[in-house]
């Protein structure tokens, strides 16, 4: 299907053009995804093994304390993009031709610093940036959720049942409405600020603010399909979750090859310098 390209901005503000794409357009990206995860097989497939494991780890530890738990879990799904990286320089390597195996992921986390020659710059350090302010939104999200559960439920709200029973299903009050409206004001910002931000910093180099409003115009030029694809990352996700969290070994590198396609077909960034090309020394 054709994609429209809105105007790119001028070269100073180093803006990408964001193109237009069809509402079905997310399905795409998934077909994509699964092809890119056949082809790293387990490479892919270790990624989701980690992330059960993490999740599994954070049940263990919460599991007769519910009201942290209902927090914990969607606050870790908070930093899930930054945990993909690598998934999107597998998928990356795959485009180019490039053989897609361990050798990424440990070059993509362990020597991504190797072609910045200023290392007291902001572009050497916006994927640590963007990692940090993730991951206090999800701290945030995790005492938000504890305090207003704990506060606000008639009765101590120590498993899934208790959840239930006294939030979900309470007679009385709005608490569990509250928690939604809250949760979604916090998943919304966070979804527009993180659908190609992560992929756009690993590709090409810009400064954080223009990767995360470039993230912005993306769903903006497309509110339906990006609606789409937020709905399909709720669902998958629930659906991995739902398997006592096994499911979520297929369905996270899905979602971070997924990912990669969906910044391929919403942003042109070609105008940009590719990360990987080494800086000039100053003279």
């Amino acid at each position: 299907m054709h994609l429209s390209t809105s105007p790119a901005a001028s070269p100073a503000s180093a803006m990408p053009a964001v193109r237009s794409i069809p509402l079905t357009r997310p399905l795409h990206w998934l077909r994509l995804a699964w092809r890119d995860l056949v082809r790293c097989g387990w490479t892919s497939l270790a990624h989701g093994l980690a992330l059960a494991l993490a999740g599994a780890v954070i049940v263990a530890i919460t599991y007769n304390r519910f009201w942290l738990l209902a927090g914990a879990i969607s606050g870790f799904l908070v930093v899930a993009p930054v945990l993909a990286t690598s998934l999107y320089a597998l998928s990356r390597a795959l485009e180019r031709g490039e053989t897609a195996d361990a050798r990424v992921v440990l070059k993509t986390w362990l020597n991504w610093q190797n072609n910045h020659f200023n290392k007291w710059g902001n572009d050497y350090w916006c994927l640590v940036q963007f990692g940090a302010l993730l991951a206090l939104a999800g701290t945030g999200w995790v005492l938000t959720s504890a305090a207003l559960i704990t506060l606000l439920a008639p009765l101590p709200i120590n498993n899934p049942v208790d959840f239930v029973q006294h939030v979900m299903l309470a007679d009385r009050g709005f608490l569990f409405e509250l928690w939604l409206v809250l949760g979604g004001v916090l998943a919304g910002p966070i979804f527009a600020s993180t659908v190609i931000t992560i992929p756009l910093l690993l590709d090409r180099r810009l400064g954080l603010l223009q990767a995360v409003l470039t993230s912005w115009r993306a769903v903006l030029a497309n509110p339906l399909p990006m609606a789409f694809w937020a709905a399909l990352i709720m669902a998958l996700t629930l659906l991995g979750m739902a398997t006592a969290l096994m499911g979520l070994v297929l369905v996270m590198p899905l979602l971070g090859h997924a990912s990669w396609h969906a910044y391929r077909d919403l942003v042109d960034a070609s105008g940009l310098p590719p990360r990987d090309a080494p800086d000039q020394e100053a003279s």
